[in-house]
Parts: structure tokens; sequence; C-alpha cells
């Protein structure tokens, strides 16, 4: 098949990036062409992208329906697998370019005004579908702005709404975890819209040991923003009794808050933080460490950083936030922490570090776990299957004539 993939940023960043590589890698390996449509570049591991996907078609110097266009008519695909993009008029021509599309929902970005369904400053896990009240009491139309000389910016009620009708039009939407397909679900999506297509990681070498030597290192690996809670797992660290090391790998804009408070609560000798590293320079992190440790506080659509932990054979201790309780099963191949936590989640921790034959077998359980229900030739297969499944019923030429407009939205 010819696969066209439409991605937001082209290079590596998050897992997101992540998994448009490596199923794409893998894709291509298997006999199908793969393309890609794409914004802005990253700047990181870019060759490894270059390779991967011959034909490219940037889109952020252009006016972005007619690069779609021009990448149609060129790679003619058979279906497109779209994944993070927020831009009401792609999304739109998306869906009128009579190419079967299938959209992987990595994060809460499609029905959430703010894009991680908690408030930020009580910091409570929202349970709302997408309504009015995004906009009172929630305030969700004022979100901070990473990117613009202002730190904060607009977002539209009205826009995300017809963001969230265009994309009902699209063939199929595919999760991760029972957790997002109800979240969809809550949003309108019919249920014969969404599957369940877990991203992981390629599997790791057989010979894939970690040392759980007495270092005691912990490793956390992902992005460093106010959501993924470092400030509360460093609250929680300062909490363990027994000697450790904790790398945090990863970057993002609560990193310098961070490290101030490491310092603060009097870490700044046991944590190390790191920066953004490659996915192989994260294993080697796993293979000296004695289990992973997570913090997220927004609910996590899936979490796939444990799962890759565990498939090196480490044991994860995590909040309860989210779709991660899908796959940690507490006290088997890790902790599952009640959500903010601290002293449950401390005395977890110490748990590991004491009991260095507890932390083996529940790694050894997540390996077998992870192995068992999230294989990666697993997932491919699936995707290979329903790709195959929406390239036989492509949309009509009077389903796309029945769109609603989405350029008023601009």
């Amino acid at each position: 098949m010819r696969l066209l993939f439409v991605h937001e940023r082209f290079g590596a960043l998050g897992g997101a990036e992540a998994n448009v590589l490596l199923t794409a890698t893998e894709l291509k390996r298997r006999g199908h062409a793969v393309a890609i449509l794409h914004g802005t570049s990253t700047g990181r591991e870019e060759a490894a992208w270059n390779e991967t996907f011959a034909d490219r078609y940037p889109y952020a110097r252009a006016r972005h329906a007619d690069v779609l266009r021009l990448a149609v008519s060129e790679f003619r695909p058979d279906a497109v697998f779209l994944h993070k993009l927020g831009d009401l008029e792609l999304l739109g021509a998306l869906a009128d370019c009579r190419v079967p599309v299938a959209r992987m929902v990595h994060d809460h970005d499609l029905y959430c005004l703010r894009s991680y369904k908690y408030n930020p400053l009580s910091r409570e896990i929202c349970t709302r579908a997408a309504s009015a009240y995004c906009v009172f009491p929630c305030g969700g139309t004022i979100a901070r702005d990473a990117t613009g000389s202002f730190p904060f910016k607009w977002v539209s009620y009205g826009a995300k709404q017809r963001e969230l009708a265009v994309n009902r039009r699209f063939n199929r939407l595919i999760v991760a975890t029972e957790f997002m397909k109800a979240e969809l679900a809550r949003n309108g999506f019919t249920d014969s819209q969404i599957e369940i297509h877990a991203p992981v990681p390629r599997p790791t070498e057989e010979t894939f040991h970690c040392s759980f030597d007495d270092r005691n290192r912990l490793v956390y690996a992902g992005q460093v923003i106010r959501g993924k809670g470092v400030d509360v797992l460093l609250e929680s660290l300062a909490r363990v009794r027994l000697p450790f090391e904790c790398v945090i790998l990863g970057d993002g804009n609560h990193r310098a808050y961070c490290e101030a408070l490491s310092r603060k609560l009097g870490l700044a000798d046991r944590v190390k933080f790191v920066g953004f590293v490659s996915q192989a320079a994260v294993a080697e992190y796993y293979r000296d460490a004695s289990l992973s440790v997570m913090s997220s506080l927004w609910p996590e659509p899936f979490g796939a950083t444990g799962l890759e932990a565990m498939r090196c054979g480490l044991p994860v201790v995590a909040f309860n936030a989210g779709g991660i309780r899908e796959w940690l099963i507490d006290g088997w191949n890790g902790f599952l922490v009640p959500w903010m936590d601290r002293e449950r989640y401390a005395a977890n921790v110490e748990e590991l570090l004491q009991d260095k034959s507890l932390a083996r077998t529940m790694g050894e359980h997540g390996r077998q776990w992870v192995g068992e229900r999230f294989g990666f030739p697993k997932y491919i297969s699936g995707l290979e299957d329903l790709f195959a499944r929406i390239a036989r019923h492509p949309p009509t030429p009077a389903r796309a004539a029945a769109s609603p407009q989405v350029a008023q939205a601009a």
C-alpha cells in the first residue's frame, strides 16, 4: 500500500514523533511506500526521518491545502495516516480529499482547549466533554503560548467545535487505551469509528538485563512540563530515606523551575537533569537502573515511556492518572500510586530499592506483559489490516460534498 503520513512536526521530540518514525520505518520494511506531509522541523535526529521518508511535503511555508493536493497528486496514497494536527484548513482538506483517513489520537489536543485535560491551578483532572464549561468556569480559552512573544494566547471554543466536527468525518480514530476510547465517545465519536491499537516501541535484544546495582538509579524519561509532574516527583523523592540517584531525561519549559526546586529540597547531589537524549541513549540509562519513575498528573492517554522501561525489565512507579492503569498492575509489574500521594510514592520507591529481588521479579513480569500484550509486530499488523479495510471503502463524492465548511474558522 501507499501510505501518506501527516504530522505537525518533522524530527524527534516526544512520544508522538517516536511513534511516527518507528511505525513508518517498519511499514516501509514490510514493503509499503510511505511519504509524509509535515509542519515545522524539530532539528533533532532528522537524518533518520529523511532516510525513512524519501517523499516529503513540508507545508510550513505554503497554503496547506495546496501542499496536500500536491502530495495526493504526486504520491497517490491509498490511505492517509494522520497524527497530531490542529490546522482547520488542512483538516478540512483531508476530510474532502477522497482518500480514506485514519487518525492516531496521541493526546487530548482534539477535544480539550488546554490540551491536557486538567486544571493548571488546582491540577485536578477534568472528566467533562468539550462544552461551554470549557469557556466558563474552566477558562480554557486562555492558554499558555510557548511559541509567541506573549505568554498567553486565545483559543477559540467555536473553532474547537468545528475541529471536532471535521474529525468525526474521518474513517477511523486510533487510540491506545480504553480510557482514550471513552474520551472520544464522550465527545460524540461513534464506537464503530474507534479502534484500539497501542503504539509500542521495538523489542529490545534478548540479552538486555538491567543491573539493579547498589547505585539505586531511578530513571525518568519524558518531557519536563508541568503536567508531567516532575516537581511532585522531586517532592516525593525528598521523602526517600535510602541512598539513590535519579536521572531526568528530557527537556521542557518546567525544567528551570524543577532544577531550582531540586536544590531547595536538598536533592542537587542525587538528581541530575540530563536534557533530551535519543531513544538509544535512554536504553543505556535503563541498563544501569533499578526502576523507572513516572509522575504524570495530567491523565496520560497511554504513557508509552513506562512500557518502554518495562520492555527493558524495569518495574515502574507511577501515579494513577488516565490510561496508565491499563498496563501498570499495582504490586505485580510496579506500583500504581494514588494520584498526588507523595508519601505512598516515596514508600513504594523505597520498597523496590530495599528489595532488589522484588524489583527484578516485577521487572520480569513487566517484560513478559509487554511482550505478550503490546508486541510491536502485532501493532503493525493491526495497522496494516486497518488500512486495507478503509482503503476498500474510500469516501464518496457525495459524502465529501456534505462536509461542513471549515474555512470560516480562520
